[in-house]
C-alpha cells in the first residue's frame, strides 16, 4: 500500500495487512527549526540557524546547525496520523535509534511500514527516516492504536499552519532545466544578492548570463561574494538607465532572449521595455505576474498585476488575466482556477472592480479570455477558502480553490503580494509578461532562490509560447 500526503482517508484496524506502507518527503527548512524552538522551547544554539555553533569541519556561520532528532521524530507520527493507519490513530510507544544528523536543505524521506497486528486496535509499525542520498538519519518502532471506524478529512478544510511545507519551486526549476539554458541580460548586479542569483541560475543550467553594468561595481560584487566571473562576458556600462537600454537593444540584436533585473530600481528597466520607440512591446499588454509558494498551500499561487499596471482599465485586465492564464499553464496547471477580486463577491453598481469582475468572467464564458476556469466577482477569503465559500453559500467552481487571483489595482495587489510575503512567510518569484521577451522582475530584496525561481518561469513561459503548450505535458 503507497499512500499519498494528501490522501487523508484513514485505514481502519480491521483492513491492515502486514507489509502495508506508506511514505512523505520533506525538506528542511529554517522555518521547521524555528516553529520546533517555539513549540517546545529547545533555543539549543546547535538548531538555531541565526546562531549556531560551528561544527568541526563546517563553514563560519553557522553552517554546522542540525535539526532536533525530536523534530525528525514528529515527521513520523505524520506519518502515523495523516496517511497511515491515518485519523483517528493514537500512539502507544515510539523507540529511536538516531543515527544520523539532518542539516537545512536536506530532503528527508519518513518511511513507516507494518510488521506486526497485535490484539485490536493496536499494530506494530517499523519507522525509518532517510536521506536524498539513502542515509539513515533515523530508525525505530511504532506501536498505535489503529482506528476502528473511518473518517475521512478533505485537505482543503485542514488550518493553516501544517507542519508539511510545500516546495513549489523545486518543482518549476526542476521542469525548467530540462530546457536549454536562456541568454540574458542581467542589468545592473552590482550586488551580492543580484549578482549571486545570476550566478546560482547560471550554475543550475537556466542562463546564460551578459552582465550589463559598471564592470567595476559588478567585480567588487563578486569579490564580495567569492564568486569567479572572469568567463562571463560584462558589458561595461555604469548608468543604470543607459545599461536598461542596452539589454533591450540585445534582445532586438537576438543575442539574448530574456532581461533579468539587478540592483536597479524596476522604474528604470520597464521604461527602457515598454516604451514605444525601441522598447519591447508586443500585441498584448505588458503585465507582471506573482508566482507564490505559500506554505500552506498545495499550489503555487499566481497573482496579478501587482507591479506595472497602477490602475488598470478593463481592456488592460483582460490581458492581464490571460497573461496570468497563460504563465499558469506553461507551469503545468492544465485548466487555471481564475478569481477575480473585488471587496464582495456579489456585483455592486457602486464598486467598479465588482462590474469589471463580472464581464471579465462572462468574456471567459465566451471565449475571449481562454485556457482558464474564471470567476468573479470574489472576495479574498472565499476565493482561496473553501469554508469560506460554503458558509456564504457561494456556488462558484473557483470558489474556494483560486489558483490565479487578479487584483483590481496595483496597490491591492502590492500589499496583498507583500502581506503573503512578510506575514505568512511565502517565497515570491516574478516575471513580467506580454514583452517579446520575458523579464525578471525581481524586488532588490529578494533571495538568490527567488531570483533563481524567476529565471525558471522565464524558460517555461518561454517554450509555452514556442510550442504552445507546458513541458509538463510531455
Amino acid at each position: 500500500m503507497n499512500t499519498s500526503v494528501y490522501d487523508l482517508n484513514n485505514h481502519i484496524w480491521s483492513d491492515l495487512q502486514i507489509g502495508d506502507e506508506a511514505s512523505i518527503e520533506h525538506t528542511v527548512t529554517a522555518r521547521d527549526l524555528y516553529l520546533f524552538a517555539h513549540a517546545s522551547g529547545n533555543l539549543n544554539p546547535n538548531h538555531m540557524p541565526h546562531q549556531a555553533v560551528a561544527q568541526e569541519g563546517s563553514q563560519e556561520g553557522g553552517a554546522g546547525v542540525v535539526a532536533p532528532s525530536m523534530w525528525i521524530g514528529a515527521l513520523i507520527s505524520s506519518v502515523l496520523g495523516n496517511i497511515l493507519p491515518g485519523p483517528g490513530t493514537s500512539y502507544r510507544k515510539q523507540s529511536f535509534d538516531f543515527v544520523g544528523h539532518a542539516q537545512i536543505g536536506d530532503q528527508l524521506k519518513i518511511h513507516v511500514k507494518i510488521i506486526e497486528k497485535l490484539e485490536s486496535p493496536k499494530a506494530l509499525f517499523a519507522t525509518e527516516v532517510t536521506t536524498s542520498k539513502g542515509e539513515i538519519i533515523a530508525t525505530g518502532i511504532a506501536e498505535v492504536d489503529a482506528p476502528l471506524e473511518k473518517i475521512a478529512l478533505s485537505p482543503d478544510q485542514l488550518p493553516g499552519l501544517l507542519l508539511e511545507e510545500h516546495n513549489h519551486f523545486e518543482r518549476i526549476i526542476k521542469a525548467a532545466q530540462n530546457l536549454p539554458p536562456m541568454p540574458t541580460a542581467v542589468v545592473c548586479p552590482d550586488d551580492a544578492k543580484s549578482l549571486g542569483g545570476a550566478l546560482m541560475a547560471m550554475q543550475a543550467g537556466l542562463i546564460l548570463p551578459i552582465l550589463v553594468g559598471s564592470r567595476e561595481a559588478i567585480e567588487a560584487a563578486a569579490n564580495e561574494a567569492n564568486e569567479d566571473i572572469r568567463e562571463i562576458e560584462i558589458i561595461d556600462i555604469a548608468d543604470h538607465k543607459l545599461a536598461a537600454a542596452t539589454a533591450v537593444a540585445l534582445v532586438h540584436q537576438k543575442k539574448v532572449k530574456a532581461i533579468m533585473k539587478g540592483n536597479v530600481h524596476s522604474d528604470e528597466l520597464l521604461s527602457q521595455v515598454v516604451k514605444k520607440d525601441g522598447g519591447l512591446r508586443g500585441a498584448q499588454r505588458i503585465s507582471h505576474v506573482f508566482v507564490l509558494n505559500v506554505p500552506t498551500l498545495s499550489y503555487p499561487l499566481f497573482i496579478s498585476d501587482a507591479a506595472i499596471n497602477i490602475a488598470p482599465d478593463l481592456a488592460t485586465k483582460v490581458d492581464i488575466t490571460q497573461n496570468a492564464i497563460d504563465l499558469a499553464r506553461a507551469c503545468g496547471i492544465a485548466l487555471p482556477n481564475v478569481a477575480i477580486l473585488s471587496a464582495v463577491e456579489t456585483v455592486h453598481f457602486n464598486i467598479p472592480s465588482s462590474m469589471d469582475a463580472a464581464i471579465l468572467a462572462k468574456m471567459a464564458d465566451r471565449g475571449q479570455i481562454r485556457g482558464g476556469l474564471v470567476d468573479g466577482p470574489l472576495a479574498m477569503d472565499n476565493a482561496i477558502d473553501l469554508n469560506a465559500a460554503q458558509t456564504k453559500h457561494i456556488n462558484s467552481p473557483v470558489a474556494g480553490k483560486a489558483q490565479v487571483l487578479i487584483v483590481p489595482n496595483l496597490e491591492a495587489g502590492n500589499m496583498l503580494v507583500k502581506q503573503l510575503t512578510f506575514i505568512s512567510h511565502a517565497q515570491p518569484a516574478g516575471l513580467v509578461l506580454g514583452a517579446k521577451v520575458p523579464v525578471m522582475l525581481t524586488s532588490r530584496a529578494d533571495s538568490e532562490h527567488a531570483r533563481m525561481a524567476s529565471c525558471a518561469l522565464a524558460l517555461l513561459y518561454d517554450a509555452y509560447r514556442q510550442n504552445g503548450a507546458s513541458v509538463f505535458t510531455h
